[in-house]
């Protein structure tokens, strides 16, 4: 009777281990099995987060997109590049520009191709009155851009009227602010913009 007390204990011993493996190989599974779930949830978070940036990104695309004042695009007509003599006293300079005119449509390109010869001179006269400080500050770019448009538009019968520059302070040399008027409408031009493909002053 001694003898099978030890014997019956050794199976029900070797059932207990068996038991705690199954039950730790369980625990292992239902462990690794959650967190292949959370790194999935990570992902398609993640993912989700990415295509909601992308779609933030376009919108704000889409947003910052000038809109088309008309269903067609502009059309640009290159002109011939310019070289003068500035008017600086000190030192000779010159001053090398290129620009390209933007207008409503092929038509007023062809036009304003006939007119060439003129507008060129209006330019190189509008050039020729130039110093290298007129022509190296953005100001003076913009001024000449207007200017540029002035003499592209006279030969179509249109006068553009341009803010007047104000004489320079004594003190600092610099040009004083003119108060500004209040602007017309401007009606629409065939010229709406001149663009510098090249601005060297040396």
């Amino acid at each position: 009777m001694a003898t099978a007390a030890p014997e019956a204990a050794a199976p029900a011993a070797g059932s207990k281990k068996k038991l705690i493996m199954i039950i730790v190989i369980g625990l292992v599974v239902v462990l690794v099995g959650a967190a292949a779930a959370l790194l999935l949830l990570k992902k398609k978070h993640t993912a989700a987060e990415e295509d909601g940036a992308e779609e933030d990104i376009t919108a704000q695309v889409e947003k910052a997109k000038p809109k088309a004042k008309s269903g067609t695009p502009p059309v640009y007509l290159p002109v011939e590049p310019f070289t003068v003599n500035l008017t600086d006293k000190e030192v000779d300079r010159y001053a090398q520009v290129a620009v390209s005119l933007e207008v409503v449509d092929q038509k007023t390109a062809d036009e304003l191709k006939n007119y060439m010869p003129s507008i060129r001179s209006g330019v190189l006269m509008v050039l020729a009155h130039k110093s290298a400080a007129d022509l190296l500050t953005k100001e003076g770019k913009e001024r000449l851009q207007k200017e540029i448009q002035r003499e592209a538009l006279r030969p179509l019968g249109i006068e553009v009227e341009l803010e007047e520059e104000a004489p320079p302070d004594e003190e600092t040399d610099t040009p004083k602010k003119k108060k500004k008027k209040k602007k017309k409408a401007e009606p629409n031009l065939p010229v709406t913009n001149v663009l510098f493909s090249q601005f060297i002053v040396q």
